[in-house]
């Protein structure tokens, strides 16, 4: 069996805190976030149904920078999602620090039109 590292057993304590408390209704789904050192992803989840209403990845973007793609996601997930009449989200950090990539991702979110 291989070690895992301490930071990752960290951030999955906080990611299995957070998924206890935050779950997804088909009113007010989900917006799950994963990030990596090369990419970012989120989904938006109906957890009553076990289905994922929208998804957005970084290689969908034409941006240079990270910072970028991730706001250039935002506001492409936000237009999926109100396309599907949906427009109160919860959003599931996956236990990263809301700051950087995560926070500027939140932000476009808001801006692009859902609340949470």
């Amino acid at each position: 069996m291989a070690k895992t590292a301490p930071k990752t057993l960290k951030r999955t304590s906080r990611q299995n805190r957070i998924r206890a408390k935050v779950t997804g209704t088909e009113l007010k789904p989900r917006v799950a976030v994963f990030r990596s050192n090369k990419h970012f992803s989120a989904q938006v989840i109906n957890d009553a149904k076990g289905e994922t209403v929208a998804s957005v990845h970084s290689r969908e973007s034409k941006a240079k920078s990270k910072g970028e793609k991730v706001k250039d996601l935002g506001s492409l997930l936000a237009k999926k999602v109100l396309d599907k009449k949906i427009d109160t989200v919860v959003f599931d950090r996956g236990g990263y620090i809301f700051t950087g990539v995560v926070k500027a991702f939140a932000e476009a979110l808001r801006a692009g039109g859902l609340k949470f």
